[in-house]
């Protein structure tokens, strides 16, 4: 792995924008198997890191998710308004600290103990974005607000509560098409957790 590192140099950046996050051109030299130094450029949108987590109630067989308005889905064809597991970028928390915090944001569910399962990249193409994926347990004690998100923010975020038998058909009717939603559905039939 570490030798594979060493396969790119020479990398020059060129700003585009920083309106929201950054957007930038990187030009580099890359060495391919053969041997050979080739120049390549890349466009890549950091964002920053992120974390999500799914709540679950395991006596009642229930999940908590969410349901929003995503304005880059709009102008690609769909209606805009997605069913997600709740999430949210790091912003200099802990990824355990920052998925608590959105939890209790997005869905009022305020729940202490979260179980990391793992990590992965969403759009390595062209967005740096790591998420930390994240289960958690919830029973009607946790329940501490409404959710909905951040007004200031231009959050205005749909609770959802569904059997999970639900969530998981959601997928192949195409009511959810969120790529860490689906994820984590599927992490938690594949590990029996409900």
């Amino acid at each position: 792995m570490e030798k594979d590192c060493q396969r790119v140099r020479h990398i020059r950046e060129t700003l585009l924008s920083d309106n929201w996050y950054t957007l930038k051109t990187y030009t580099f030299e890359f060495l391919r198997r053969d041997g050979t130094w080739q120049e390549q450029s890349r466009e890549a949108y950091d964002r920053g890191n992120g974390a999500v987590i799914l709540l679950y109630n395991k006596a009642r067989r229930t999940v908590v998710l969410t349901r929003q308005f995503r304005f880059p889905l709009y102008i690609n064809g769909h209606c805009g308004f997605l069913i997600e597991a709740a999430a949210g970028l790091l912003d200099n928390a802990s990824p355990e600290a920052r998925v608590m915090a959105e939890a209790e944001e997005e869905t009022g569910f305020q729940v202490t103990q979260v179980e990391k399962v793992f990590e992965a990249y969403m759009s390595p193409g062209s967005v740096t974005e790591k998420l930390y994926f994240f289960i958690g347990e919830y029973t009607a004690r946790h329940r501490c607000g409404e959710g909905g998100g951040v007004a200031e923010e231009g959050e205005d975020i749909e609770v959802l509560e569904w059997p999970f038998e639900r969530a998981l058909a959601a997928i192949d009717t195409g009511d959810i098409m969120d790529a860490k939603t689906i994820m984590l559905l599927h992490y938690l039939a594949i590990h029996a957790k409900l």
